[in-house]
């Protein structure tokens, strides 16, 4: 059985099963080939039909080959037509079925440009769904330039079209879409993007920008290095083998002294000279030399499109001369930038390059001119190296660099400078005449060896004294040697020397400069070190500021001359028990930073005084430390006050609409313990039915709900505020949600008697108990909670104290409340349920046994005085007669009078008798209180 072929290229083809694969075909991308001399096909012999069974293979565009099994074809020469037709569809089913399959977001499509078979060309079976009656398939192009379209769709296959040939140089992309729309433009599929790619072939010739070029070549140009580019373009696709170019030499005319004088770079075409061209450039004709240059397409491959040009060459003298050097005055007053010199490439395309040894201020132009930009100072650079580079577009060096030498030459512009030495130079006292104290050392950066740095020199201070010629100093002119002189020096003594220095040997003309040296006598360590300041601050931080904060720094001196003698160390000396603060600094510094090492703390203490000390890292001579050297620094501690925030951001309540005025809805609290209590307030209680108590943030109804319907809302604005610090305030909303009033059960509640307490009021009070015969109350669980009414005077004149779960305690709020009888609201709350009962309560001034005293009417009918008499004669004899029984009968009559009434009990015979005898005295009582 023979082996399947082989796909070697991406078009469709057509393969016999015993074929190898031949060349993709160029024109059709449907090609079939069956070959009439194999065994496939037979002559028309015995048998007029003869049945092969037979496999065509299909070589997919991914280069895939599947095998189709035909089975039983039969071999007449008349189905020949038939057969190929039928091939034909069933590739085109098999590629639209696996592309319908494998439809993508976009469909890619490629076309060769130029096509020059039949039209319409099929390119792709579309995966159009089956056409309904009444639509059709619409393509377009997603471009904003109206054109005509070179496609089409075929209505009954549903195969994307080329209707004419394409040209990849005019547009090498389509970018189209198709729908599939109904006759009243309802889209009912799609779009469907589709690319369609124009495969280039090369169809164009390569084109030189020009037609003759003329180049300049000079003699001495190094062979290699490009001194003309050619330049030629091509209009087929860039990047590919249609649009690769090769340039190359066809010939040169005339020929002497060599055929082979030129090079050109195949890719770049970079004309350039070759070794044997280079070396007998200097025998070369006057005259110009013609070359007949090609550019053709597809790379290195024979075939391709070309085209030719002429390249005409002169020779010019070679004038890249060495250059001579030059010298420059420093500080030269001309304007700049300043010509120093030039140089010239005699070639074509050159471009000039300098580069200065050490760097320097010269640049050089296109002529080749090269320029000074300013002036030039010796001292700093005696001479510089210039390179000048004569190179190619490209920076390539047409031949060896052109070296020129600038040398600067020198003028007297620089004054001696006196060289560094110490600060100081001290001497022991006592030291005796001609020590030398120093040497001074003047440089001038004028030439060496010249009289522009020839350096003397002259003493200016310390000048003699008037009427004597000794000197504490003496100075050699040319040594510049400073010794003591005759005049001692005293422990402790600074003198400032002053010398000149003059170049030009002193000449007049000469430049100067002043040398100072500062002298000082030896001491000794008889100087403690003091602050600079001995009292610091006060320094206010607050009390959150975190460790390691700078509190402030501490600086001392020491009036001693030696270095060693002025060393110190600090230390914190009082007021840091805790540790609170450190110092830190460096060594052999007179300054010290206090920092912080622990937090503060406005409470624990609100200032703090540190003492620094200071002493010398020496021994000290003399007499101790004094007061200066110990600092003391003061730091108060600010208090930081936390911002004001409440415990919640705003606040909900849900009550009844009939809810009883002066009941409890919530309590605004701060979000943190506080020391100090917070001022409430309510804003916007537009309809007054809130109200808040101002130092504890109870939120009550003030008045019952009137108006209020269930579903409200009503909100207010709760403001918090710090007494003692107006600034620090907060606010949060409140919103209060109505609810529908709950059913009230009926309340059977006894009338509360009628009670009495004392004006001024006295240490007892009325117990008030929760109603509990109602059946439907006493059956509920939890404690009953009472408050005052809602009516501002009633919460004033009384006060409302819970006495157990059942009971409260009502009392007078006041030290006098108006005598008479007064109604008290109180509110009662159990198991979400509220009602209100009313105490009756009576204010009566008091005895000392805390009995109301009641005013007496007035009496009708005035009594006689024999009335009086008489009353008062037997009110006599009946206490003379009840005297014997007064110590058992007296305790009950105490009882009978406290109690305001009489109870006739006949279990006893003494019963009437005792209250006889009682008579007359609770008689005299009465009389008395009424007096009173």
């Amino acid at each position: 059985m023979p082996r399947p072929p082989t796909c070697s290229s991406v078009h469709l083809a057509l393969l016999h099963p015993a074929q190898p694969a031949r060349a993709p075909w160029r024109r059709n991308p449907l090609s079939w080939q069956l070959d009439q001399k194999s065994r496939l096909w037979h002559q028309w012999g015995k048998k007029r039909m003869q049945i092969y069974r037979r496999s065509l293979w299909l070589c997919l565009w991914d280069g895939t080959p599947l095998p189709i099994h035909l089975g039983w074809v039969f071999t007449s020469i008349s189905l020949r037509p038939i057969l190929i037709m039928a091939l034909a569809w069933l590739w085109l089913l098999c590629l639209s079925s696996s592309q319908a399959k494998a439809q993508a977001a976009e469909l890619h499509v490629e076309v060769p440009e130029n096509y020059g078979g039949s039209f319409p060309l099929y390119l792709v079976k579309l995966p159009v769904p089956l056409k309904e009656a009444g639509s059709h398939v619409v393509l377009s192009e997603s471009s904003d330039v109206a054109a005509e379209v070179p496609f089409a769709v075929d209505p009954d296959s549903g195969f994307l079209l080329a209707t004419r040939a394409l040209d990849r140089e005019e547009k090498a992309e389509y970018q189209l879409q198709t729908t599939l729309e109904s006759d009243d433009g309802r889209i009912l599929w799609g779009p469907q993007s589709i690319i369609v790619h124009v495969k280039d072939e090369n169809d164009q010739v390569p084109q030189f920008s020009q037609t003759v070029y003329r180049a300049q070549l000079s003699q001495g140009t190094r062979p290699g290095v490009p001194f003309f580019f050619l330049e030629a373009t091509d209009g087929d696709e860039p990047g590919t083998a249609n649009s690769d170019l090769r340039f190359h030499i066809l010939s040169q005319t005339p020929a002497q002294p060599s055929p082979d004088l030129f090079l050109l770079e195949p890719q770049l075409g970079a004309l350039a000279l070759s070794p044997e061209g280079s070396s007998s450039l200097e025998h070369a004709l006057e005259g110009p030399y013609q070359l007949l240059v090609q550019a053709k397409d597809m790379g290195d491959q024979a075939s391709g499109h070309q085209a030719t040009a002429t390249v005409e060459i002169f020779i010019l003298e070679n004038t890249w001369a060495p250059l001579e050097p030059i010298h420059l005055s420093e500080n030269l007053k001309v304007p700049y930038p300043h010509h120093i010199a030039q140089v010239h490439w005699s070639g074509g395309n050159v471009h000039y390059h300098l580069d200065s040894q050490p760097p320097g201020p010269f640049n050089i132009d296109a002529e080749g001119k090269i320029h000074v930009t300013r002036e030039l100072d010796r001292e700093a650079q005696a001479e510089y190296l210039l390179q000048v580079q004569a190179q190619n577009s490209h920076g390539e060096d047409y031949a060896e660099p052109l070296e020129l030498r600038v040398v600067v030459m020198d003028e007297n512009d620089n004054a001696p400078v006196c060289s560094p030495h110490a600060p100081s130079i001290s001497i022991p006292e006592l030291s005796p005449p001609g020590t030398e104290v120093t040497k001074l050392s003047a440089e001038d950066a004028d030439a060496p060896d010249s009289p522009n740095s020839h350096v003397v020199y002259r003493l200016l201070k310390p000048e003699p004294e008037e009427g004597t010629e000794e000197r504490t100093f003496q100075l050699d002119p040319t040594s510049g040697s400073i010794t003591l002189g005759t005049v001692p020096l005293q422990a402790g003594q600074n003198v400032r020397l002053q010398v000149l220095a003059i170049d030009l040997a002193g000449a007049e003309g000469g430049l100067s400069s002043t040398c100072e040296v500062e002298v000082s006598v030896m001491d000794i360590n008889d100087h403690a070190p003091e602050f600079t300041t001995s009292q610091i601050g006060p320094v206010s931080l607050p009390e959150d500021v975190e460790p390691g904060t700078l509190v402030a720094t501490l600086t001392a001196t020491d009036a001693d001359l030696e270095p060693a003698f002025r060393l110190m160390d600090f230390a914190i000396e009082a007021g840091d028990t805790e540790g609170i603060f450190g110092l830190d600094g460096e060594p052999d510094s007179n300054h010290v930073q206090l920092r912080l090492r622990k937090n503060l703390s406005y409470e624990t203490a609100p200032h703090h005084e540190v003492v620094v000390v200071v002493w010398n890292v020496e021994e000290l001579v003399g007499p101790g430390p004094g007061p200066a050297s110990t600092a003391t620094v003061t730091v108060l501690v600010k208090r930081v006050i936390p911002p004001l925030k409440l415990d919640q951001e705003s606040y909900e309540a849900r009550v009844p609409v009939s809810i009883p005025a002066g009941s409890l809805l919530l309590t605004i609290q701060p979000s943190y313990p506080r020391s100090r209590p917070l001022r409430f307030s309510l804003v916007n209680d537009s309809e007054g039915w809130l109200c808040i108590h101002e130092a504890s943030g109870e939120v009550h109804t003030a008045q019952s709900l009137k108006g209020a319907r269930p579903g409200d809302t009503y909100t207010v604005l709760v403001e918090a505020q710090d007494p003692d610090e107006p600034e620090l305030s907060t606010s949060a909303s409140l919103m209060v949600h109505f609810l529908k009033a709950p059913p009230v059960p009926a309340l059977t509640l006894a009338p509360m008697p009628s009670r009495h307490l004392c004006t001024p009021r006295q240490d007892y009070g009325v117990v008030i108990s929760a109603p509990s015969e109602d059946s439907n109350l006493s059956s509920g669980h939890g404690p009953y909670s009472f408050a005052l009414g809602p009516n501002p005077t009633v919460q004033r004149d009384w006060r409302l104290q819970p006495f157990n779960d059942s009971h409260a305690f009502l009392t007078l709020a006041l030290h006098w409340v108006e005598p008479g009888e007064h109604v008290v609201p109180v509110v009662v709350q159990h198991n979400a349920q509220t009602w209100q009962i009313t105490v009756r309560v009576i204010v009566c001034r008091c005895n000392v046994d805390g009995q109301c005293l009641r005013k007496v009417g007035r009496m009708k009918g005035m009594p006689t005085k024999l009335t009086a008499v008489g009353v008062l004669v037997g009110t006599l004899a009946a206490i003379e007669w009840c005297l014997p029984l007064h110590y058992f009968v007296w305790p009950e009559c105490q009882a009978l009078g406290l109690a305001h009434e009489v109870h006739y009990r006949m279990e006893s015979p003494l019963q009437p008798v005792r209250w006889i005898c009682c008579l007359p005295v609770l008689q005299m009582r009465s009389l008395w209180f009424k007096r009173g």
